[in-house]
């Protein structure tokens, strides 16, 4: 950006500050949002909410004489601000007044933002609201013939159903989304589909089908070099070993994924220390109770030092 330029977004934004005492009603509340659009972009997500707030204030105000458009955008302004605050469950509440408001008036944008909205629903951990958010969503993209856009809801919807250990619902989405996808050569994602599918197969006891299901996504993904999500289907593949009673093949299998883990930055210290259980549960149905022993002796001490620390007055020093 040029000096020029700066100056003029710098005397855009101050003349905006300068125009709210002199309007009332629509335009302040648009001149509220317009400040709110700029100091987002700069990253300044507290007082861009705030902004976004006054803004929804005004237009709630006007009632019925408000233009719903511009309360939505309030309203979405405020989510995503939220969402870069990591409020995520306030966030999505407010985006889904949005979303309410633009289906109400046919809004051409709901549907785009309904489908963040379910993103923000799963990050927020109401996985009902996912299921119920993403299903309308896939249900509009399939009339508009967007196979793509309903493969992606399903899938989500798939991921939630998982995460409620409704693994039999989580597979019917999955294959659903596989399918779509398929039809429209998505290889990665027919694998990523088949790869939750292995899960959940686990999840069952069903250690054939999820073997066969992991390993579709392993062939896939090790053709495509995609080594991430290659070491996720591995990981499926070896619970679905150990579920077979295929002990060693599983010990080994668990061994190299942790290999693979244990190498990226930053690591996940989650996932090692479920694998590291898992392997620790194998050795002890093995009778190898030493290292078993050992590997839980090392967990402790990591799961101690991922604990947050309970007393505040315990810190640093400048």
């Amino acid at each position: 950006m040029s000096d020029d330029e700066g100056q003029e977004e710098l005397v855009t934004e101050e003349m905006l500050w300068d125009r709210i005492p002199e309007v009332q009603g629509e335009e302040r509340a648009n001149t509220y949002y317009e400040l709110s659009a700029r100091i987002f972009a700069r990253g300044q997500y507290d007082e861009a909410l705030a902004l976004a707030e006054t803004a929804r204030d005004i237009f709630s105000e006007l009632g019925d004489s408000a233009p719903k458009e511009g309360l939505a955008q309030a309203y979405s302004a405020i989510g995503y601000n939220l969402n870069q605050l990591k409020r995520m469950e306030e966030a999505a509440t407010a985006m889904s007044k949005a979303v309410a408001i633009l289906r109400e008036n046919k809004s051409p944008i709901a549907l785009e933002l309904a489908c963040t909205l379910g993103e923000w629903w799963y990050s927020s951990k109401n996985y009902e609201k996912v299921i119920e958010t993403m299903y309308e969503c896939s249900q509009e993209h399939l009339v508009d013939g967007n196979n793509i856009g309903a493969a992606n809801d399903m899938h989500l919807i798939g991921c939630a159903q998982r995460e409620l250990k409704n693994y039999n619902e989580a597979i019917i989405c999955f294959l659903e989304a596989r399918k779509m996808f398929k039809l429209e050569r998505e290889v990665i994602h027919v694998a990523r589909c088949d790869q939750k599918i292995a899960s959940c197969y686990v999840e069952l006891g069903e250690g054939e089908k999820a073997i066969d299901a992991a390993r579709k996504a392993i062939d896939v993904f090790e053709t495509a070099h995609d080594h991430r999500r290659q070491t996720f289907a591995l990981f499926e593949f070896g619970r679905a070993e150990i579920l077979l009673g295929k002990l060693e093949d599983g010990l080994a299998t668990l061994d190299s994924v942790l290999q693979t883990v244990a190498e990226d930055e930053p690591k996940d210290f989650e996932f090692i220390i479920d694998i590291e259980t898992r392997m620790a549960e194998v050795l002890r149905r093995l009778g190898r109770m030493e290292q078993a022993d050992e590997i839980e002796r090392r967990l402790t001490s990591v799961r101690q030092a991922l604990e947050s620390d309970p007393d505040p007055e315990v810190g640093g020093t400048n």
